[in-house]
């Protein structure tokens, strides 16, 4: 599909949940769990936009990190990654952007979404939503999971190392 190592590219097909790292207003790291959807080049994330910080960390500083080292909300895969990249917020229309853009990818790594918007009237805020874009730059890669051992590195335009 893309560049990222197959093995990166499967944890994100399986991964439920990853931690995405933001760089807060005073410069600290900011982990945040969302489900990750991954269409071949870009990783997306979604969010509420109410009172969401998480956005505003992104457009103050882009420069992210997801890692994917849960091994349940892998359905356990053994690998473990860490995909630093540069994200973007799409929410122009917080109302049809998120669906356009991820609700294909959404619905096919968690059905049970179609639940929830047969329920959209009862959750409104639940449904306006920011997209969040990461185009991955470098990745860390633990094949086997064992993190004790250094990691395979790739990144954009390079072979993994």
């Amino acid at each position: 599909m893309g560049w990222l190592p197959d093995a990166a590219e499967r944890l994100l097909e399986v991964a439920l949940v990853g931690e995405l790292t933001v760089v807060g207003r005073d410069g600290r790291p900011i982990v945040h769990p969302l489900i990750p959807l991954y269409d071949g080049e870009h990783v997306y994330l979604h969010s509420s936009t109410l009172f969401s910080k998480k956005l505003e960390h992104i457009k103050r500083n882009p420069q992210v990190a997801l890692s994917l080292s849960d091994p349940i909300a892998m359905k356990g895969e053994a690998g473990r990654a860490t995909i630093q990249g540069r994200a973007r917020v799409i929410e122009e229309d917080p109302h049809s952007d998120w669906e356009r853009l991820i609700l294909d990818l959404w619905r096919r790594k968690e059905p049970a979404i179609d639940d929830f918007l047969k329920a959209r009237v009862a959750l409104p805020l639940f449904f306006e939503r920011a997209v969040i874009e990461i185009t991955p730059e470098r990745c860390l890669l633990w094949p086997d999971g064992v993190t004790a051992r250094p990691p395979l590195v790739a990144s954009a335009g390079t072979e993994a190392a």
